[in-house]
């Protein structure tokens, strides 16, 4: 009776875990290149997504990841790894819509193994030099990387950055 009552923990669980595992902002593919041959499943790649901040308009996030191909990797199973590369740039005018922003917050997310792992970007606000500052790191529920990526946006003088 208690393994049954187990199974029906852990499997409610990991369905708990994919659906908060969804991404807070969709990105867009740009484009990607093959790094290893596979005879069986796709290649290991290097793919370059983009994603507009969701709170400031004319600011778009460009990330470049590895993800991992292979049988594993074709099936969804297999655990990326923890490194990425972000650049943010102004695309256009710079405007603030939604909610004043805050002093530090999450702008997207992405499941990189089938529960545990995900790729994060923060947006840190820097008002004393009117810049956004974007990071990119990979946690985990048990231990995370070091492994990080980050940019800045210089806001134009005299544009106020709304705050909480």
């Amino acid at each position: 009776m208690k393994n049954l009552s187990m199974r029906n923990f852990v499997s409610h669980a990991l369905l708990a875990g994919m659906l908060l595992a969804t991404t807070t902002v969709s990105a867009q593919s740009i484009g990607e290149v093959d790094t290893v041959f596979k005879l069986l499943g796709p290649d290991h790649k290097i793919i370059v997504d983009a994603f507009d901040d969701p709170k400031v308009k004319g600011v778009t996030c460009y990330m470049a990841r590895a993800k991992t191909g292979g049988i594993k990797g074709g099936l969804g199973l297999a655990e990326d790894r923890s490194e990425a590369s972000i650049e943010c740039t102004q695309v256009g005018p710079v405007s603030f819509h939604g909610e004043p922003l805050r002093q530090q917050e999450e702008v997207f997310t992405e499941r990189i193994s089938l529960v545990f792992k995900k790729l994060r970007v923060v947006r840190m606000v820097d008002q004393t030099r009117n810049t956004l500052v974007y990071l990119t790191y990979a946690d985990r529920v048990i231990e995370g990387s070091p492994q990080n990526s980050i940019t800045a946006v210089a806001l134009p003088a005299g544009l106020a950055i709304p705050m909480r």
